[in-house]
């Protein structure tokens, strides 16, 4: 497993760790172009900005490598203060999770090691897969972008940050409606010109958000 976090670190020295990372350079593509450009979640570039996104690349090959991986960020997220670290990408670049159906059954193995570890109502695992899709829709409904991500992708999320995000934004349930308005507006060949699939974080973006 490897693991690259922007925090406390110089700008530079970012870049420079970045440009040897494809995996995590291709998340951080997704994250500028999609999530913020497209400001699919607006307490996103908050993080990204102050460098407290903590980025790992799992090189699990079964389950219990990857449980094993989650449960070290887990712990690791926990214990740091939310200054240094507020919230981490686990990144599976492997085919462990390629299959959207694999992915979605492995959430209920994470969630149960969430608890077996006591940190329920303490952190959040939300999820992205490139294959995303939700329930009576289209392979290629592009409202199913608004969870897709060059690789499955584990988030972890500190549960206090989420409450203070959402004291900020306070009509925090809208989210999901705009995203789906901007989605449905950009369509499928929007997306794809925003260069944000695995591979692609050394094209630049077509007319797309930046």
């Amino acid at each position: 497993m490897k693991s690259l976090s922007s925090a406390a670190l110089p700008s530079t020295e970012v870049s420079s760790s970045l440009a040897a990372h494809p995996v995590v350079r291709d998340t951080v593509q997704w994250l500028e172009r999609a999530v913020i450009g497209l400001n699919l979640c607006p307490f996103a570039k908050g993080v990204h900005a102050k460098g407290q996104i903590h980025y790992v690349v799992s090189a699990a090959v079964d389950p219990q490598q990857l449980l094993a991986d989650l449960r070290e960020e887990l712990l690791a997220l926990a214990g740091m203060a939310a200054a240094v670290r507020d919230t981490t990408l686990l990144v599976v670049p492997t085919p462990l999770l390629a299959d959207f159906l694999d992915f979605n059954d492995f959430l209920g193995e994470a969630d149960a090691l969430l608890e077996e570890l006591e940190l329920d109502g303490t952190l959040q695992i939300a999820s992205f897969h490139p294959q995303f899709q939700f329930a009576g829709t289209r392979e290629d409904d592009v409202t199913n972008c608004t969870n897709r991500s060059p690789y499955p992708t584990l988030h972890l999320l500190r549960e206090e940050s989420i409450d203070r995000a959402v004291e900020v934004f306070p009509e925090a349930e809208t989210i999901y409606e705009r995203n789906i308005e901007v989605l449905e507006k950009l369509g499928m060949p929007g997306w794809g010109a925003l260069q944000v699939g695995a591979g692609c974080a050394a094209a630049p973006a077509v007319g797309g958000a930046a």
